[in-house]
């Protein structure tokens, strides 16, 4: 009985190195955070061209509407 339960114990001591040396989901995590920090800063930047489009369509109707 003694050396089932050490058997088991080392496939479980085996089993939980191999998971914590497995690194086959880390490029796709790393993917994922890229493409989060991309997205974040287009809208950023956005945002800050909505706003500079706004003001330059703002200028032209303040012209048009003062030629008129």
């Amino acid at each position: 009985m003694a050396t089932t339960f050490l058997s088991k114990l080392g496939r479980g001591r085996s089993a939980w190195n191999n998971f914590c040396n497995d690194e086959s989901g880390q490029d796709l995590i790393e993917y994922a955070l890229v493409a989060a920090l991309v997205a974040l800063g287009s809208v950023a930047a956005m945002k800050t061209l909505a706003t500079n489009i706004g003001t330059a369509y703002n200028g032209v109707g303040s012209t048009l509407t003062s030629a008129v």
